[in-house]
């Protein structure tokens, strides 16, 4: 069972990851200071993100893109890549 963590990105008191989502130090923090809603939060932000801008994971520019992304989403960390949905809709087939 995931421990309950005060969250960094919402500030309220909810379970955290059950794990670190990948390895390294960023991953570390991301399991220690957000908590599950939000990383679900992110992660669909991430799907808009790569298909919006076309992105690759594994190109590694692109992979810069999404963590600094990350960063700005979860910690308020940079500035995070605005995603227009002024069109949304209106494409046709």
């Amino acid at each position: 069972m995931a421990e309950v963590i005060k969250c960094v990105r919402c500030s309220q008191k909810l379970p955290g990851l059950e794990k670190a989502p990948f390895g390294g130090v960023l991953g570390k923090k991301i399991h220690e200071q957000v908590c599950q809603a939000c990383w679900k939060s992110w992660l669909a932000t991430q799907n808009q993100l790569i298909n919006h801008y076309g992105l690759s994971t594994i190109n590694p520019e692109h992979q810069q893109f999404l963590i600094q992304n990350m960063e700005a989403f979860l910690f308020g960390e940079g500035l995070q890549a605005e995603i227009d949905t002024s069109l949304e809709g209106t494409i046709s087939h």
